[in-house]
């Protein structure tokens, strides 16, 4: 499928306020894209930078985010191992998590030497993952396009927490679209509006996610046009 069309239906059926965003995880550095050089303090932190252009982060990049650097699946030093085990045990201490909950925080299984992030629209290479901000309307329509509204489904839409990054592996692993309430981390560091959840979307569900996307918009344009009808009647 067409990066720069997919990036517009989904920019445009859900009104995005920023332009989607494309994650591969890259075993060498594509030819022509830069490497990032910059410190950043969380791996989330290049979710957002990655709405201004197309970069290469390696591995020793995400370190800084020991909890980004476990759930992207790098490979950690051994003085970055010991960062992250002091992390888990001050998360349990202060009730953040529980204790066993580290040991079953979902990682990234695919092999690589770092991520590149950017802009669907001109994405160099394929993309393992679209990352979406979607205000509470908008993962309504998100919703309703992956079918996992409908009463007939098993199970809803999965919807995860802290960490925030965990949302990537179920994404990419499973190959289902996710949705993240957020984290407290991922908040502070990418500076993300309030109001504004996380939708990570496979890329090998990208043909069939924009097409139902078209038809959930039409849809919803048609409900809306009879509520509003609906409600005028009402109103004095």
């Amino acid at each position: 499928m067409d990066f720069a069309r997919a990036s517009e239906v989904i920019s445009s059926k859900l009104e995005l306020g920023a332009l989607p965003v494309a994650v591969s995880f890259v075993e060498a550095v594509p030819e022509g894209v830069r490497v990032f050089d910059e410190d950043v303090p969380s791996a989330c932190t290049f979710w957002r930078r990655a709405e201004l252009d197309v970069f290469y982060a390696p591995a020793e990049k995400h370190f800084n985010c020991p909890v980004g650097a476990m759930t992207m699946g790098f490979d950690m030093p051994e003085a970055v191992q010991r960062e992250l085990m002091g992390l888990v045990e001050d998360m349990a201490g202060c009730g953040y998590i529980a204790p066993e909950e580290a040991a079953n925080i979902p990682t990234v299984s695919k092999k690589k030497s770092g991520i590149v992030y950017g802009p669907l629209k001109n994405f160099p290479v394929e993309p393992d993952l679209i990352l979406l901000w979607l205000t509470p309307t908008q993962a309504m329509l998100f919703t309703e396009a992956v079918g996992t509204s409908r009463w007939t489904e098993p199970s809803a839409t999965a919807v995860f927490g802290r960490p925030s990054c965990a949302a990537l592996p179920i994404a990419l692993d499973k190959s289902t679209l996710t949705l993240s309430l957020g984290c407290i981390g991922m908040r502070t560091f990418t500076e993300i509006s309030q109001d504004r959840l996380l939708a990570a979307v496979p890329w090998r569900k990208a043909e069939e996610f924009v097409a139902a996307l078209e038809g959930t918009a039409k849809a919803n344009a048609t409900m809306r046009a009879f509520y509003e009808g609906r409600k005028a009647k009402f109103t004095a």
